[in-house]
Protein backbone atom coordinates (compact mmCIF):
# COMPACT_ATOMS: atom_id res chain seq x y z
CA UNK A 1 0.00 0.00 0.00
CA UNK A 2 1.41 2.91 -1.05
CA UNK A 3 1.48 5.98 1.68
CA UNK A 4 -0.39 9.62 0.97
CA UNK A 5 3.16 10.99 1.42
CA UNK A 6 4.56 9.43 -1.61
CA UNK A 7 1.37 11.14 -3.66
CA UNK A 8 1.06 14.86 -4.54
CA UNK A 9 -2.64 15.73 -5.77
CA UNK A 10 -2.59 18.12 -8.68
CA UNK A 11 -5.66 20.14 -9.65
CA UNK A 12 -5.81 21.49 -12.96
CA UNK A 13 -7.87 24.65 -13.29
CA UNK A 14 -6.10 26.38 -16.21
CA UNK A 15 -8.90 25.83 -19.01
CA UNK A 16 -10.54 28.92 -21.04
CA UNK A 17 -13.55 27.37 -20.09
CA UNK A 18 -15.03 29.35 -23.55
CA UNK A 19 -17.92 26.90 -23.70
CA UNK A 20 -18.95 28.01 -20.26
CA UNK A 21 -17.99 31.31 -20.21
CA UNK A 22 -16.98 31.21 -17.10
CA UNK A 23 -13.80 29.59 -14.57
CA UNK A 24 -15.50 26.04 -14.12
CA UNK A 25 -13.31 26.07 -10.82
CA UNK A 26 -15.68 28.64 -9.28
CA UNK A 27 -19.63 27.00 -10.35
CA UNK A 28 -21.54 26.02 -7.51
CA UNK A 29 -23.19 22.49 -6.84
CA UNK A 30 -25.55 22.57 -4.24
CA UNK A 31 -23.53 25.80 -2.52
CA UNK A 32 -19.98 24.24 -3.11
CA UNK A 33 -17.53 25.17 -5.96
CA UNK A 34 -16.22 22.65 -8.07
CA UNK A 35 -12.86 23.24 -6.61
CA UNK A 36 -14.10 22.29 -3.03
CA UNK A 37 -15.03 19.18 -4.47
CA UNK A 38 -11.77 18.38 -6.12
CA UNK A 39 -9.76 19.22 -2.80
CA UNK A 40 -12.05 17.30 -0.39
CA UNK A 41 -11.72 14.37 -2.83
CA UNK A 42 -7.88 14.56 -2.91
CA UNK A 43 -7.04 15.58 0.98
CA UNK A 44 -7.43 11.89 2.36
CA UNK A 45 -5.33 10.56 -0.15
CA UNK A 46 -1.97 12.78 -0.78
CA UNK A 47 0.74 14.88 1.36
CA UNK A 48 -0.04 17.71 -0.91
CA UNK A 49 -2.36 19.92 -2.84
CA UNK A 50 -1.28 22.03 -6.01
CA UNK A 51 -3.61 24.10 -8.17
CA UNK A 52 -2.18 24.54 -11.62
CA UNK A 53 -4.13 28.31 -12.62
CA UNK A 54 -3.14 31.80 -13.80
CA UNK A 55 -6.02 32.87 -12.24
CA UNK A 56 -5.03 34.56 -8.71
CA UNK A 57 -8.84 33.83 -7.10
CA UNK A 58 -7.65 30.40 -6.51
CA UNK A 59 -5.43 31.63 -3.43
CA UNK A 60 -8.77 31.67 -1.47
CA UNK A 61 -8.36 28.07 -1.25
CA UNK A 62 -5.18 28.25 0.40
CA UNK A 63 -3.59 25.67 -1.18
CA UNK A 64 -0.09 26.24 -3.32
CA UNK A 65 -1.12 27.54 -6.65
CA UNK A 66 1.38 27.74 -9.76
CA UNK A 67 1.12 28.88 -13.35
CA UNK A 68 1.20 27.33 -16.27
CA UNK A 69 4.64 26.02 -17.79
CA UNK A 70 3.78 27.30 -21.10
CA UNK A 71 0.56 29.61 -21.99
CA UNK A 72 -2.36 28.56 -23.85
CA UNK A 73 -1.02 25.01 -24.52
CA UNK A 74 -4.12 22.62 -22.67
CA UNK A 75 -3.48 19.98 -20.54
CA UNK A 76 -0.20 18.76 -21.15
CA UNK A 77 1.56 22.22 -19.75
CA UNK A 78 -1.01 22.17 -16.45
CA UNK A 79 0.13 18.85 -15.94
CA UNK A 80 4.03 19.19 -16.87
CA UNK A 81 3.53 22.69 -14.57
CA UNK A 82 2.33 20.29 -11.48
CA UNK A 83 4.42 17.62 -12.08
CA UNK A 84 7.49 20.13 -12.36
CA UNK A 85 6.89 21.30 -8.43
CA UNK A 86 5.70 17.66 -7.43
CA UNK A 87 8.04 16.41 -4.66
CA UNK A 88 6.56 13.00 -4.90
CA UNK A 89 7.21 9.82 -7.13
CA UNK A 90 3.14 9.54 -7.73
CA UNK A 91 0.51 12.09 -8.35
CA UNK A 92 -3.30 12.16 -8.39
CA UNK A 93 -3.94 14.67 -11.42
CA UNK A 94 -7.65 15.70 -11.36
CA UNK A 95 -9.50 18.74 -13.62
CA UNK A 96 -11.97 20.88 -11.46
CA UNK A 97 -14.59 20.22 -13.68
CA UNK A 98 -15.89 16.95 -12.02
CA UNK A 99 -17.63 17.85 -8.94
CA UNK A 100 -19.03 14.02 -8.61
CA UNK A 101 -15.59 12.37 -8.02
CA UNK A 102 -15.12 10.69 -4.71
CA UNK A 103 -11.92 9.71 -3.16
CA UNK A 104 -12.82 5.71 -3.27
CA UNK A 105 -12.52 6.15 -7.07
CA UNK A 106 -9.06 8.27 -6.62
CA UNK A 107 -8.45 5.21 -4.15
CA UNK A 108 -8.87 2.72 -6.66
CA UNK A 109 -6.07 4.58 -9.10
CA UNK A 110 -3.84 3.66 -5.84
CA UNK A 111 -4.88 0.77 -5.25
CA UNK A 112 -3.33 -0.25 -9.06
CA UNK A 113 -0.15 0.83 -8.78
CA UNK A 114 2.38 -1.06 -10.40
CA UNK A 115 5.94 -1.05 -11.60
CA UNK A 116 5.72 -1.13 -14.69
CA UNK A 117 2.36 1.69 -15.44
CA UNK A 118 3.75 5.25 -15.88
CA UNK A 119 -0.19 6.23 -15.97
CA UNK A 120 -3.30 4.87 -14.52
CA UNK A 121 -6.33 6.46 -15.65
CA UNK A 122 -10.02 6.29 -15.04
CA UNK A 123 -11.98 4.09 -17.85
CA UNK A 124 -15.66 5.20 -17.74
CA UNK A 125 -18.47 3.81 -20.56
CA UNK A 126 -15.45 3.09 -22.85
CA UNK A 127 -14.00 6.05 -22.23
CA UNK A 128 -10.30 6.56 -20.95
CA UNK A 129 -10.01 9.91 -18.68
CA UNK A 130 -6.74 11.02 -18.87
CA UNK A 131 -7.65 13.93 -16.06
CA UNK A 132 -8.90 11.31 -13.43
CA UNK A 133 -5.99 10.21 -13.60
CA UNK A 134 -2.42 8.75 -11.17
CA UNK A 135 1.00 10.20 -13.11
CA UNK A 136 4.49 8.93 -12.23
CA UNK A 137 6.98 12.17 -11.99
CA UNK A 138 9.41 10.27 -14.36
CA UNK A 139 6.53 11.02 -17.60
CA UNK A 140 7.34 14.66 -17.22
CA UNK A 141 10.61 14.14 -19.38
CA UNK A 142 8.47 12.81 -22.35
CA UNK A 143 5.40 15.34 -21.67
CA UNK A 144 8.39 18.26 -21.94
CA UNK A 145 9.74 16.91 -24.87
CA UNK A 146 6.47 17.06 -26.74
CA UNK A 147 5.45 20.27 -25.54
CA UNK A 148 8.60 21.72 -26.75
CA UNK A 149 9.76 20.03 -29.66
CA UNK A 150 6.08 18.99 -31.53
CA UNK A 151 3.65 21.28 -29.46
CA UNK A 152 1.92 18.27 -29.12
CA UNK A 153 -1.66 19.21 -27.23
CA UNK A 154 -3.54 16.18 -27.55
CA UNK A 155 -3.47 14.74 -24.43
CA UNK A 156 -4.52 11.41 -25.42
CA UNK A 157 -1.35 11.85 -27.56
CA UNK A 158 1.20 12.23 -24.84
CA UNK A 159 -0.25 9.43 -22.57
CA UNK A 160 -0.06 6.92 -26.05
CA UNK A 161 3.51 7.33 -25.66
CA UNK A 162 3.69 5.94 -21.47
CA UNK A 163 3.01 3.03 -20.42
CA UNK A 164 -0.76 3.09 -19.43
CA UNK A 165 -3.31 0.81 -17.66
CA UNK A 166 -6.91 1.70 -17.69
CA UNK A 167 -9.39 1.16 -14.34
CA UNK A 168 -12.98 0.36 -15.69
CA UNK A 169 -14.99 1.83 -13.47
CA UNK A 170 -18.77 -0.18 -12.37
CA UNK A 171 -21.70 1.36 -14.05
CA UNK A 172 -23.38 2.78 -10.67
CA UNK A 173 -20.13 4.57 -10.02
CA UNK A 174 -19.94 6.34 -13.44
CA UNK A 175 -22.03 9.19 -12.51
CA UNK A 176 -18.74 10.86 -10.17
CA UNK A 177 -17.12 11.07 -13.93
CA UNK A 178 -19.20 13.29 -15.14
CA UNK A 179 -17.78 16.58 -16.45
CA UNK A 180 -18.90 19.75 -17.13
CA UNK A 181 -18.34 21.83 -19.98
CA UNK A 182 -22.02 23.72 -21.08
CA UNK A 183 -24.52 25.23 -19.19
CA UNK A 184 -26.54 21.45 -19.66
CA UNK A 185 -23.83 19.62 -18.44
CA UNK A 186 -24.07 21.72 -15.30
CA UNK A 187 -27.51 21.10 -15.41
CA UNK A 188 -27.00 17.25 -15.52
CA UNK A 189 -24.75 17.01 -12.81
CA UNK A 190 -26.73 18.68 -10.52
CA UNK A 191 -29.83 16.39 -11.42
CA UNK A 192 -27.05 13.49 -10.73
CA UNK A 193 -26.24 15.18 -7.67
CA UNK A 194 -29.72 15.05 -6.78
CA UNK A 195 -30.08 10.97 -7.34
Amino acid sequence: MISKKHITGIILAGGKSTRMGTDKGFLLLNNKTFMQYSIEALQPLVSEIIIVSDNINYDVFGYKRITDIKKNAGPIAGICSGLEISSTEYNLILSCDVPLITSEVLQKLIDNIDDTSEIIQIESLGKSMPLIALYKTQIIKKFNELLQTTDERRLRKAVETCKTKNIILKEDNTACTMNVNTQNDLKAIEDAYKN
